[in-house]
């Protein structure tokens, strides 16, 4: 393994893509030719110009092996004014993009990096949106859940998250709330019918109904209900024996989130919201959490997350 070097950031570029507009790459060029990759997602001309207006000041000509003094630099700057939002999926982009530079000048695999492999797998799972000719999201929706879950054990999948509930959350009405994808977000909503409920259930039976417990099932809830909602839903999800419910409410009230946990059997899973270690701290210290899900792209990078990941150990959270 090659030793530390003395390369210095040369450039920075961020880039997205029609085909993928909420996405943002960001490139991080050096004096030696590497070209470190990062990405982070929504609002890209607004990660942008943190990247270019603020981060750029504090990296060009600097050494990309000084990783953790780069995100200190950078999270210290933009605290100033207030560090959640693009600011941090800025600094989570950045970060990426300076361990991908590490990792190519060292020849190494990033984990190896970290300290090594601690198994030999991992499993995943599929959610199950859409891109191209997979549609797995309108296959679900059109009530074809159990078909997609025989699909997906065909390929060697045995979990999928599905969000049969955001349809019928408040919407945000006008053109913005008849885009692609506008169910998962608008207002919290204070009312979900028996019929609807029911509903929502449905999709969840067919899968059982078609694969049995072959197939492990996890539910997205975009943080559309409040918290007698959520925990109606939780409570009629309990008998179809749910890998976790994810983001059912807001996670900017933990307590809420403390109460649902005690209020249901189901795990919750929280929270791709959620900035950095701190955010996170709260929701262990209240053990509001069975599973703490932090989203590498937003919550601060590779650094950050594995922060975070080591605050969840420590409480034994997965």
């Amino acid at each position: 393994m090659k030793g530390k070097s003395k390369m210095k950031i040369t450039r920075i570029e961020t880039i997205w893509l029609d085909e993928q507009p909420n996405t943002t790459w960001v490139r991080i060029h050096t004096d030696e030719g590497l070209i470190g990759l990062g990405e982070t997602y929504y609002v890209p001309r607004a990660i942008s110009a943190v990247v270019h207006d603020v981060f750029a000041n504090l990296l060009l000509g600097c050494d990309p092996f000084d990783i953790e003094k780069h995100w200190q630099n950078m999270f210290s700057t933009v605290n100033f004014f207030g560090f959640a939002g693009s600011e941090t999926r800025a600094i989570s982009a950045v970060d990426v993009a300076l361990w991908d530079i590490v990792g190519q000048y060292t020849g190494q695999p990033i984990y190896n990096l970290l300290g090594g492999r601690c198994r030999e797998s991992i499993r995943i799972y599929n959610t199950c949106a859409g891109h191209g000719t997979y549609q797995d999201y309108q296959t679900w929706r059109d009530g074809h859940a159990g078909e997609l879950a025989e699909d997906l054990l065909k390929s060697g999948i045995k979990a999928m998250k599905i969000w049969p509930f955001d349809q019928f959350g408040t919407s945000l009405g006008g053109p913005v709330g008849q885009r692609a994808g506008a169910e998962a977000v608008g207002p919290v909503t204070h009312y979900l019918s028996k019929e609807n409920l029911k509903k929502g259930i449905s999709y969840v039976e067919d899968i059982r109904n078609s694969v049995g417990d072959k197939m492990e099932i996890a539910i997205e809830g975009h943080a559309r209900w409040n918290l007698p909602e959520a925990t109606k839903i939780a409570r009629a999800l309990e008998p179809y024996d749910i890998m976790w419910l994810e983001e059912i409410i807001p996670a900017d009230n933990i307590e809420s989130y403390a109460r649902l946990k005690a209020d249901t059997t189901i795990p919750l899973c929280v929270s791709e919201r959620l900035f950095t270690r701190f955010g996170f701290r709260q929701v262990v210290e209240a053990n509001a959490a069975d599973i703490i899900m932090p989203d590498m792209a937003w919550t601060g990078g590779l650094t950050e997350t594995r922060k975070i990941c080591s605050l969840a150990d420590t409480y034994y959270l997965p």
